[in-house]
């Protein structure tokens, strides 16, 4: 069996995480920490079971060695048992630096493979 998926709405690029980066995140009544799946700067999949819906914001703390970085990201699609693919709505100004070096680590990984956005011409 073929399964067929709609076109990427993406505009950035996402790495696919061939080693651990892991968040703490929030979201009334619920907090967790979960394992990020792929990440760009405009967007993240979580592994996770909690169940979401779309349009929920999560506040998310990343914990890796760049330092803090504090985001805020709101679900837009859910796989239930598997995740959520979330978009980045906004990120703490003073921790955009520390996201902007994790994105230049990751991306240098040769672990770590990029997924292009769709070519939209």
């Amino acid at each position: 069996m073929q399964v067929t998926t709609g076109p990427s709405r993406r505009r950035t690029f996402r790495i696919s995480l061939a080693h651990d980066v892991w968040v703490y995140w929030e979201s009334h009544p619920l907090s967790d920490i979960s394992r990020v799946r792929d990440l760009g700067p405009s967007g993240l999949f979580l592994e996770t079971r909690a169940r979401k819906r779309e349009g929920e914001l999560l506040r998310l703390h990343f914990l890796v060695q760049e330092g803090p970085i504090r985001a805020e990201a709101v679900v837009r699609h859910a796989d239930p048992g598997r995740g959520l693919g979330m978009k980045i709505s906004s990120v703490s100004s003073q921790d955009a630096p520390q996201l902007s070096q994790l994105l230049s680590r990751l991306r240098e990984d040769p672990r770590s493979p990029q997924v292009p956005p769709l070519d939209k011409s």
